[in-house]
């Protein structure tokens, strides 16, 4: 899984080194790197539903596959913003903070991206262990406030260029995810599962 994350970042890599990412390299490693900080986020949350239907605990106790997930997608994020500010703005501090004041699509995502640091600092052990349960799980809630506001920031973005459907993907994929949280939802799938497995 370690390697598997670091696909996507070896492919635009090879794409830049081959000239493979089109006429406009820097666009498409700024889209490519938000696009997949966005579908790892949604991976990350599909976690819980999977195991609860399926019952492989395993993804979550052996092999922690929700943290894992969730740092590759703060690790694309950062490189998200950090490919905008090279790329678009060369670190020049004042563009870019005309450009947040002209562009409310940069506002959400840089919310969004703030967000995720406190989740990400205490997805280490130990810094979890000096949390309680109760407020760990209260804090990590905020995953859901931090993927509404990058399919907003993807929306506003493509709405632009006319063209919002991958935030409608994105969006759909989210409200279906939020419903198998749903326990009635969540209860009726995992005991089909069962029952299907007996079988």
């Amino acid at each position: 899984m370690l390697i598997t994350g670091l696909l996507p970042l070896i492919f635009l890599i090879v794409g830049l080194i081959t000239e493979h990412l089109g006429a406009n390299p820097a666009e498409m490693i700024i889209h490519e790197t938000g696009q997949w900080a966005l579908r790892l986020l949604m991976l990350t949350l599909g976690i819980t539903p999977l195991v609860q239907i399926t019952g492989w605990s395993v993804l979550t106790v052996r092999y922690n596959l929700r943290r894992l997930l969730g740092l590759y997608a703060f690790f694309y994020a950062s490189l998200h913003l950090l490919s905008y500010l090279v790329f678009e703005q060369n670190f020049d501090w004042q563009e870019i903070i005309n450009d947040m004041l002209t562009r409310p699509a940069l506002d959400i995502g840089w919310l969004a991206f703030i967000l995720m640091i406190p989740l990400t600092i205490t997805s280490y052990p130990n810094l979890t262990h000096q949390l309680s349960r109760r407020r760990w799980q209260q804090l990590h809630q905020l995953i859901y406030l931090i993927s509404i506001s990058a399919i907003v920031h993807l929306g506003w973005l493509a709405q632009a260029k006319v063209d919002v459907r991958e935030p409608l993907i994105y969006a759909t994929i989210l409200l279906i995810l939020l419903l198998l949280r749903y326990p009635p939802i969540i209860k009726r799938l995992a005991h089909k599962n069962m029952t299907s497995s007996k079988k």
